[in-house]
C-alpha cells in the first residue's frame, strides 16, 4: 500500500471524526449483526459461485459486502462506528488507520514460529489486504452501477478468494 495512500486515509480519518462521519463508540449488538452478515454474505456469494447461474456481479457484491460487515464489526471492536454518509469510504480509511497495525501484529504471531521473515510478509500481507478492500470497493461500485452483466468469471472469483482470506483474518482481531 502506498505511502500517499496511507496519509490521504490519516487525513480523512482526522476529518470523519470532526465531521461525526465516525464516532467513538462501542455497540455489541451492532458487532454481533455486522459478523453475522459478514458471514451471510460470504455464503451467498460462494453459493452463488457455484450455482452455475453466472451472477458474477452478485458475487464481486456480497463477497465486497462480507468484507465490509467485518471490517466495520472489528472497528466496533476497537471503539468507533461509522455513520451512514459516505460510510464505504469512512470504513476503507478507518481500516488503514487503526486495523493495519493489529493485521500485521497477528500475522506476525501466526507466522513467527515457521518464518525467519515474518514480519516484511506480515507487513506486505496486511497492506494487500487493505488494498484488496479498496479495490473490492472500488469494483463493487463500477459493476455495481457501470455494467452490464459482462464481467469475467474471473473477477468474481478473485472477490469472492479475497472475500474470505479477508474475513478469516479480520475474524482474529474480534
Amino acid at each position: 500500500m502506498a505511502i500517499k495512500r496511507k496519509e490521504e486515509a490519516k487525513a480523512n480519518f482526522d476529518r470523519y471524526l470532526e465531521d461525526g462521519l465516525l464516532k467513538k463508540e462501542k455497540n455489541e449488538i451492532s458487532k454481533e449483526m455486522y459478523i453475522k452478515n459478514a458471514e451471510l454474505s460470504l455464503q451467498v456469494a460462494q453459493e452463488l459461485s457455484k450455482s452455475g447461474l453466472k451472477p458474477h456481479l452478485w458475487v464481486i457484491v456480497c463477497s465486497y459486502y462480507s468484507m465490509f460487515y467485518i471490517a466495520n464489526a472489528v472497528l466496533l471492536s476497537i471503539g468507533y462506528k461509522t455513520q451512514d454518509k459516505i460510510a464505504h469510504k469512512v470504513t476503507s480509511d478507518a481500516l488503514i488507520v487503526l486495523v493495519i497495525h493489529r493485521l500485521k501484529k497477528e500475522l506476525i504471531e501466526d507466522y513467527e514460529s515457521t518464518m525467519d521473515d515474518a514480519l516484511e510478509i506480515a507487513a506486505a500481507k496486511a497492506e494487500d489486504m487493505m488494498g484488496n478492500y479498496d479495490l473490492e470497493r472500488d469494483k463493487r461500485s463500477k459493476f455495481q452501477y457501470n455494467m452490464l452483466e459482462q464481467m469475467k468469471e474471473s473477477k468474481a472469483s478473485t472477490s469472492l478468494k479475497r472475500a474470505q482470506e479477508f474475513l478469516f483474518e479480520m475474524r482474529k482481531l474480534l
